[in-house]
């Protein structure tokens, strides 16, 4: 069975004010707050990639390709870092970023910004001018997206049955949690997608790739799904919700086959024909 892995950073944000909750600085100011961390970041980042070009020039001394062919990359991030730019800023192609894979540089990983607020504050969270500076700061900066989420309304939401917990969501006049719109930019941060199975025993959600075809992702399922792909009779998930059976959605026209060029969308309902 084949696994996406994808790696990312969440930088909560403190967002709010409140004297019986101490600030390490004294006083919240969320730019400060993401300027040091990130100052942090990349200081480390600089000293792995000073530490690698020193053993590199060695190797590259000998007429090593490879170490020289790495040394060039790190010769581009080095610069950025040294001027407060992320690794991520620094233009690579795909094949430039491999070379710099193995560093695993924090800077180089793909932010998301969590801006956490009061309580009262979620439902009006567009309008805390904090959000605004942090909204501002990371896309003009960062090139990075910022959500909102509570801490505390977590932390209540956890003991609380999936009916409750809407019920309280509701009352504090929002749809859904943080923690919700997290996983949605996440997966939309990583470039990832779910599609689902359904039977008679349970249903399941797999992830996969933005882009992938319907054997790709039957491969997430099982190789042998892959290998031996005919076909792939598909849904969408509303489609199916609104029609409240594949029965309905068939004869509404909304239940199709799909081949093996099919660009597998999020929150298709697939079931995979194969052969091997």
């Amino acid at each position: 069975m084949s696994r996406v892995r994808e790696e990312s950073i969440i930088q909560v944000v403190r967002c709010f004010e409140d004297p019986d909750v101490h600030h390490v600085s004294g006083h919240v100011d969320p730019v400060r707050d993401i300027e040091v961390i990130n100052t942090e970041l990349m200081l480390s980042d600089l000293e792995q990639v000073t530490k690698r070009r020193e053993r590199l020039g060695k190797d590259i001394k000998r007429g090593d390709k490879a170490a020289a062919a790495e040394d060039a990359v790190l010769a581009k991030i080095e610069p950025a870092l040294n001027a407060g730019k992320p690794a991520l800023t620094v233009e690579l192609t795909p094949e430039e970023r491999a070379l710099s894979g193995p560093l695993f540089l924090l800077s180089d990983k793909p932010t998301i910004f969590a801006c956490n607020v009061k309580e009262s504050d979620l439902a009006t969270a567009d309008a805390n001018p904090a959000v605004q500076q942090v909204r501002a700061y990371v896309g003009t900066h960062l090139a990075c997206e910022a959500v909102v989420i509570s801490a505390q309304i977590e932390s209540d939401l956890v003991d609380l049955s999936p009916e409750d917990a809407a019920d309280f969501l509701r009352e504090l006049g929002v749809e859904e949690s943080g923690i919700g719109s997290l996983i949605r930019s996440t997966y939309h941060l990583l470039g990832l997608r779910t599609y689902f199975t359904a039977g008679e025993k349970e249903v399941r959600a797999w992830t996969i790739h933005a882009g992938d075809t319907a054997p790709k992702a039957a491969g997430v399922i099982h190789s042998d799904f892959e290998r031996g792909f005919i076909k792939a009779e598909t849904v969408a998930y509303e489609d199916l919700v609104r029609c409240g059976s594949v029965a309905v959605a068939r004869e509404k026209g909304l239940y199709r086959m799909e081949g093996k060029e099919y660009v597998v969308a999020d929150g298709d309902v697939l079931l995979f024909k194969f052969n091997v």
